[in-house]
C-alpha cells in the first residue's frame, strides 16, 4: 500500500518513493542518487537528485546533506533529529511465529574464521521477512568507516556467507588477517575497498596480496542491543 501524503506526489515522485521505500525494506538502508537514475533511466543523477528535492520539498522525506544514502522517509510522530537510516529494528519474536536465529560476531581475532565459535557472542532470533535475501549471520559494526551508506558504528550488519560478490557490493572481506566490511570495486589487476566516508582512504589490494571474500552485506539492525 503507498504511503498517504498530504501533499499529491507525481506519477515520478511516487515512483520513486516506492523505490526508496523497497530498498529499505529489502536491504535495510536506502539507495543512492546513482542507484535511483540507473533504475529508472534517468541520464544522470542530478535528475534524481531534483526528484527527491521536489518530495523533500512536499514532506515525505528528510534528506542529509553530504550523504550519499541520506534519505529519510517521514512519517507523523518522528522527529527530524532521528538517523537518516530506516533500518529494520530487532523485536522479541511473537510466540509460533517463524524465527531465525543468527549467530552474532563480534571481534574476529587474526588469522581465524568469522564464525569460530570464540567470535560468536550471543544467537538472536529475529523475523526472516526482514531480508530479502537470508541472512547466515550477524557482524557487529566498528568504526565508520560506511557512515554514508548508513552503517554506523555499533549497528550489526546482517550477511550472506560467500566467497565470490560483483563491482559495487558491500562486502565482509579479510586482507590477511584483518576483517573489514567495505563497498568492493574490481579492477583488472587488483581490486579496491571503498569506504563510505571521506575521513577515510580507499584500500587497495594487489593481485599478490592474501584477499578474500568473506560476505555479502543484506541488510541491517539497529538498536538491538542499546
Amino acid at each position: 500500500m503507498r504511503r498517504a501524503t498530504a501533499t499529491r506526489l507525481t506519477p515520478r515522485q511516487q515512483q520513486i518513493l516506492d523505490l526508496i521505500t523497497a530498498a529499505v525494506r529489502e536491504v535495510g538502508y536506502p539507495p543512492t542518487r546513482a542507484e535511483i537514475a540507473a533504475r529508472l533511466g534517468f541520464r544522470s543523477a542530478n535528475a534524481a537528485e531534483d526528484h527527491l528535492q521536489a518530495l523533500a520539498r512536499k514532506g515525505v522525506i528528510e534528506l542529509t546533506p553530504g550523504a550519499s544514502r541520506g534519505i529519510r522517509i517521514t512519517a507523523p510522530g518522528r522527529t527530524p533529529r532521528e538517523p537518516a537510516f530506516e533500518g529494520p529494528q530487532i523485536h522479541l519474536p511473537l510466540p509460533g511465529a517463524d524465527q531465525l536465529c543468527l549467530p552474532l560476531v563480534g571481534r574476529v581475532a587474526a588469522g581465524h574464521p568469522i564464525l569460530a565459535q570464540e567470535h560468536i557472542e550471543q544467537s538472536i532470533a529475529v523475523d526472516p521477512t526482514l531480508f530479502g535475501t537470508r541472512p547466515d549471520y550477524l557482524l557487529k559494526v566498528r568504526g565508520m568507516s560506511m557512515r554514508d551508506a548508513g552503517i554506523l558504528d555499533g549497528d550489526l550488519l546482517a550477511v550472506k556467507s560467500a566467497s565470490s560478490a560483483r563491482s559495487g557490493q558491500i562486502v565482509v572481506a579479510r586482507i590477511g588477517d584483518d576483517v573489514t566490511v567495505k563497498r568492493l570495486r574490481t579492477h583488472s589487476d587488483h581490486v579496491e575497498l571503498l569506504p563510505a566516508n571521506p575521513d577515510f582512504e580507499p584500500i587497495l589490494v594487489g593481485a599478490d596480496q592474501p584477499f578474500a571474500i568473506e560476505g555479502l552485506a543484506v541488510g541491517l539492525l539497529r538498536g538491538a542491543l542499546r
